[in-house]
């Protein structure tokens, strides 16, 4: 079981590191529509939270505290230096922090195809939030830059 809980740990200290970086991002996002939709994205970072934590309790072990680690630190760091310039500056470091989520989610899924059916279900439930996630903000992005284009 220490293999789960090490998966489960892992991905929830992702998960809240996420969620702390969103809301530099949020802070900085003025167009009302990508406001709402990176603010529930947030949402679903804080859900993977919790959901992980459960599963983190039911295999016996103990969830990290809802406080970034030094990568966390980073991430908020840059997430708000990027986020300065406006909407599409806070979509492109967002843009880089959902390439991080999405990575580490398919390696634990890929790397430990023997982990309980609950664990797969919810990592694989999560994986596809992230996949959203940066397919949204790709596009958002891809707009921005070919406004900028016509004008």
């Amino acid at each position: 079981m220490a293999d789960v809980i090490n998966v489960l740990t892992k991905l929830s200290q992702l998960d809240i590191d996420a969620a702390y970086a969103y809301e530099q991002a949020l802070a900085q996002i003025e167009e009302k529509d990508i406001y709402n939709t990176i603010y529930k994205f947030r949402e679903d970072h804080l859900r993977h939270i919790n959901e992980l934590s459960a599963l983190i309790r039911q295999y016996n072990g103990t969830p990290p505290e809802r406080t970034k680690d030094f990568k966390g630190y980073l991430i908020e760091g840059f997430t708000y230096l990027r986020s300065l310039t406006g909407t599409e500056g806070a979509l492109k470091a967002m843009r880089s922090n959902e390439i991080t989520t999405n990575k580490y989610y398919k390696q634990a899924i890929e790397e430990n195809p023997n982990l309980p059916a609950d664990v797969l279900m919810l990592l694989q439930r999560n994986f596809n939030d992230e996949k959203t996630h940066l397919s949204y903000i790709t596009s958002t992005i891809k707009t921005f830059e070919e406004e900028v284009e016509t004008a």
